[in-house]
């Protein structure tokens, strides 16, 4: 097997436990855990500030790790903390321990991904490295896509199903363990990198990617309900089109070789705006709505493998710590766009917000990528 081949399918299975299992796995069995423990809105809303404050701090602290101590043992560090962290939800007796390790197994997306750029970096061929970056990345549409219709199956049995996620993390944390180089995430002595002009429009392109894609992860639910009056059910089948779609992503390299970051980044956000009016607009259908849905879950696992390549390629020898700067910044712009556009929903209404942020996913098109240098071989 090619280095491309088991590096990428290590990494996908990685980050789909890490991001689908870990991370976005608790919302669906929220209400049985809120049951179970009487969680309350104000330790939700607690968890939910310590997760993304966890996420923020993880994926800095993963870029400056790999590049000391290696792709392997800090991707191997990944899986055992989302690992123990699921393990604690699964045997959580209250509500402050269950809080705590849903921040702890949250914080593992964060270290995930940097030594898998890493990895990809030293060990597979340069003209590979775009399609291997992707395919590793479209693991978070497929741990969503899963996590829905596990949730659905196991009926409520939250703690079986940590149990059972725990466990597969382990053995990915064996495979990682195995398979990925010791290799460091970059051969300078650390800290900041340049912020030259490829830098900045990759920061103004993924915060504003970042904002406008709050319009359905964090209300796409809402949206579905005030428009097509679903239910949790409907909702649960909205997010697993978006897992789905996502799973799209996964073809980011191989298009972004054929047409160019450029095409493919404008491309891709029309894509979102267009799922984004279509789940949310006074026009929607069901069928509309789950159309919808998919399409925004492809744009956006596409555009996060357009903005892995880019910073991969605007710190070429550094590549943890250029995929860092994107998916920290996406973040960010999450962190601002969810109150902005909840501020709008709440003042104007629905059409207004979600038109104000379907035109807002086209304007990361503002930044070229056009001069970022192509791999040597590709």
């Amino acid at each position: 097997m090619s280095a491309a081949l088991r590096i990428g399918a290590t990494g996908f299975g990685l980050i789909a436990v890490c991001y689908g299992f870990a991370r976005f796995a608790f919302g669906m069995f929220l209400p049985q855990i809120d049951a179970d423990l009487d969680l309350g809105a104000s330790l939700s809303g607690v968890i939910s500030g310590g997760s993304f404050l966890g996420y923020c701090i993880a994926i800095v602290v993963s870029a400056w790790a790999t590049e000391r101590f290696g792709a392997r043992r800090v991707a191997t560090g990944a899986v055992v903390v989302a690992a123990t962290g699921m393990a604690g939800i699964a045997l959580a007796p209250s509500s402050p321990w269950l809080a705590a390790a849903v921040m702890l197994a949250g914080s593992s997306t964060g270290l995930a991904s940097p030594p898998m750029a890493a990895a990809v970096a030293a060990a597979v061929r340069p003209a590979r490295q775009d399609v291997t970056n992707t395919m590793i990345n479209a693991g978070t549409s497929a741990g969503v896509a899963l996590s829905g219709p596990i949730a659905l199956a196991l009926a409520g049995q939250w703690r079986l199903a940590f149990g059972g996620f725990t466990a597969v993390a382990l053995l990915l944390a064996i495979a990682a363990s195995r398979v990925l180089p010791t290799v460091r995430g970059g051969d300078t002595g650390g800290g900041l990198p340049a912020l030259n002009s490829h830098v900045l429009r990759l920061i103004g392109a993924s915060l504003l990617m970042g904002m406008a894609s709050t319009a359905l992860w964090s209300f796409g639910g809402q949206l579905a309900t005030l428009r097509l009056g679903w239910e949790s059910a409907g909702v649960g089948m909205l997010w697993s089109c978006i897992g789905a779609g996502g799973i799209a992503g996964a073809w980011a390299g191989a298009l972004v070789a054929r047409f160019g970051l450029d095409r493919v980044h404008w491309a891709f956000l029309a894509a979102m705006a267009a799922g984004i009016f279509a789940v949310g607009s006074s026009i929607t259908s069901p069928a509309l709505a789950l159309l919808g849905g998919a399409l925004f879950g492809a744009a956006y696992v596409m555009l996060t493998g357009v903005y892995l390549i880019w910073g991969v390629r605007a710190v070429a020898v550094r590549p943890a710590t250029g995929l860092m700067i994107g998916f920290l910044t996406i973040a960010v712009g999450q962190t601002a766009g969810a109150p902005l556009f909840g501020f709008l929903l709440d003042r104007f209404g629905p059409t207004e917000a979600v038109t104000v942020f379907a035109v807002a996913a086209l304007l990361p098109a503002i930044f070229s990528a056009r001069r970022v240098a192509t791999p040597v071989g590709a």
